[in-house]
């Protein structure tokens, strides 16, 4: 008997970007559950609650920053933003209301569905693997050892705990916030200058310097790790 298939609450006003997500999602092996208004999706999501969730920025009763903070209030479920704003403030305020990540119009498919099933990947976690490898990077997490191209790298305390944070939520996007909070404490959510120096270190001790980029920049909101 096959496994049924996760069902993404999908909201969006516009009914081409509906359609889009509806074949998106089927042709990845997921069931989409449309709404074209915020009330709709608030409705069908208590009717049965859905795996996730995509809903647009703007839409004609609330707008997405409110129906994440609605959806927010009794799941757990990943939230996934979609927006045509520039206004990284619009983005920031989701984040802050549970959105999980956000994907700016026009989208291609293949990143949706990968940022999908990377939040997915966080609300049914696999058992932590003890040792972490991506394109040269070795971490092993238990004895706290970074090794690049075979090479042991020393990191900082705040460093490995950093890199340790964002491989363990990898492919997800870390706000700002998120980093400082869970690395140096709740009085430093605002200190963003001192994650991005840690984070140039960091970058600078295990990434090649014409190699891919393991932590990949969401200007003004964060940060994920892409390896």
């Amino acid at each position: 008997m096959n496994a049924p298939k996760p069902r993404i609450l999908v909201c969006d006003d516009e009914h081409q970007i509906l359609r889009a997500l509806r074949v998106i999602l089927r042709d990845a092996g997921f069931e989409a559950v449309p709404a074209d208004s915020a009330e709709e999706a608030l409705d069908l999501a208590a009717v049965q609650p859905p795996d996730a969730a995509i809903v647009d920025l703007v839409l004609p009763d609330l707008d997405g920053v409110e129906l994440c903070r609605r959806l927010r209030e009794w799941s757990d479920m990943p939230i996934i933003l979609l927006s045509a704003v520039g206004d990284e403030d619009a983005k920031v305020r989701a984040l802050a209301a549970g959105a999980d990540d956000y994907i700016t119009k026009p989208f291609g498919p293949r990143e949706l569905v990968a940022r999908l099933e990377a939040n997915l990947r966080r609300t049914s976690p696999e058992p932590e693997e003890a040792v972490i490898e991506s394109d040269g990077l070795q971490v092993d997490l238990a004895r706290r050892e970074v090794l690049v191209d075979g090479h042991e790298v020393h990191l900082t305390p705040i460093e490995f705990d950093l890199l340790r944070l964002l491989i363990r939520n990898r492919g997800r996007l870390m706000t700002h916030r998120d980093l400082l909070v869970n690395v140096w404490g709740a009085g430093y959510g605002d200190d963003t200058q001192v994650l991005r120096a840690h984070i140039a270190n960091l970058r600078r001790k295990i990434e090649p310097a014409d190699g891919p980029r393991l932590i990949k920049t969401d200007p003004g909101v964060g940060y994920r790790f892409a390896g």
